[in-house]
């Protein structure tokens, strides 16, 4: 967005017109256009209000409502963190008793956002000057927010009276992202150096970050957002209560369940006798499939001593036992058989039982689902759930169902 056509958005016609867009309808914006154009509205503003209402729809999967009152850009929105993430970050900054955080290349200002809400006072900066201005423009309504245009290295921390910071550095370039933390903008090396002026800092990573990055004295925590893995935090001082070491937070809906490297999981139910960890065994009646946070958080055989299971293969994110243990942590499947994979019994197997949509899951097989789905050319009317991975060394198909 080229800063005469911003300046058009935010200007009191801008603001009039996006408040009267109804909600956003692929199939009724081009007649919506038509009319507004009709109308007279400047051809700029018009493109750049339409643009915001479908960014705003998009937006409701990770903001909710809000995000009908915010403005973005495409990438903006791609990198912000989820409302239900960033109110936990910022019950972190508030349990820490923090009076002034400093959030770091802070976006359209979600996280600023959520720490608002709470009362958390916030000095917001951001590089791009377009990012800024929607920023700015998002945290009117809280006048203890404060965004500005610039490097966010330069800022003065003590200074400036910050007690706490929050850093996002971007994890994209051209598109694509970046896995390699050296190659964050700015890079989490110079991000982990704000420690030396404020001990307290938080910093939002990619979950793919490789264990070698994590500096010793940091509490990790990777985050699932219904079953998808989001993110990955590092926080240091007064913001890691848990000290360091690493966890998974699983969200879903209104609960969250918190998974330590020790002591009791918060959100969990009650563990089954503990397996060694580490233990394989051979498939028992149920099935569980650890949650993504859980595995990136290198936490599997945490969980395997809560439910009481043991690993269905070594290396392999398959947990099995004989009982059911309700879990936040892991998917539940019963086990109705098991046989070694081969591709003839398997369609055999599978159109006796009258199946003609089969989902796959698979760990530890070069197997790909579409291919074998084509392969297997099912026409029955049930549905039915196969799991390839190796059990003893060999490779298996688990049938299973949902618990």
């Amino acid at each position: 967005m080229d800063p005469a056509t911003l300046a058009k958005l935010l200007s009191p016609e801008g603001r009039a017109l996006l408040a009267e867009l109804p909600p956003y309808s692929a199939a009724g914006a081009l007649a919506l256009s038509t009319a507004l154009h009709a109308r007279g509205v400047d051809p700029d503003l018009l493109a750049a209000a339409l643009t915001q209402s479908r960014l705003r729809a998009r937006g409701a999967a990770k903001l909710g409502t809000r995000a009908a009152g915010m403005l973005f850009t495409p990438a903006g929105l791609e990198q912000a963190t989820r409302l239900g993430v960033a109110q936990v970050h910022a019950r972190r900054y508030a349990a820490a008793g923090s009076r002034l955080v400093a959030d770091l290349g802070c976006g359209l200002g979600g996280d600023a956002l959520a720490l608002s809400e709470l009362g958390v006072p916030v000095l917001a900066v951001e590089a791009d000057a377009t990012t800024a201005a929607l920023a700015a423009e998002n945290l009117r309504p809280f006048p203890s927010a404060v965004v500005r245009h610039g490097d966010a290295l330069a800022l003065d921390l003590p200074a400036e009276g910050v007690d706490a910071v929050f850093a996002d550095p971007a994890r994209r370039s051209g598109g694509r992202r970046i896995f390699d933390p050296t190659a964050y903008a700015p890079p989490l090396d110079a991000v982990l150096a704000l420690r030396r002026q404020v001990p307290d800092l938080g910093v939002k990573v990619a979950p793919g970050i490789p264990y070698s990055a994590l500096p010793a004295d940091a509490h990790a925590q990777w985050v699932s957002v219904a079953g998808d893995v989001v993110e990955a935090g590092l926080w240091f001082g007064g913001l890691a209560p848990e000290g360091p070491g690493r966890s998974a937070l699983v969200l879903a809906g209104e609960r969250a369940a918190v998974l330590t490297e020790r002591g009791d999981a918060e959100g969990a139910h009650e563990p089954g006798a503990p397996a060694r960890a580490g233990a394989v065994r051979p498939p028992g009646q149920v099935l569980y499939e650890p949650d993504g946070a859980v595995i990136r958080a290198g936490l599997v055989a945490r969980v395997a001593e809560l439910l009481g299971a043991g690993l269905l293969s070594p290396d392999i994110a398959y947990l099995t036992g004989d009982s059911l243990v309700p879990t936040p942590f892991a998917t539940a499947y019963r086990v109705l058989d098991q046989f070694p994979f081969a591709l003839k019994p398997l369609r055999a197997y599978l159109r006796a039982r009258d199946v003609g949509a089969v989902t796959i899951k698979k760990r530890g097989t070069a197997v790909e689902p579409e291919q074998l789905r084509r392969q297997l050319a099912l026409k029955g009317s049930r549905p039915a759930t196969i799991v390839l991975s190796r059990v003893a060394g060999r490779h298996s198909v688990l049938v299973v169902e949902p618990v």
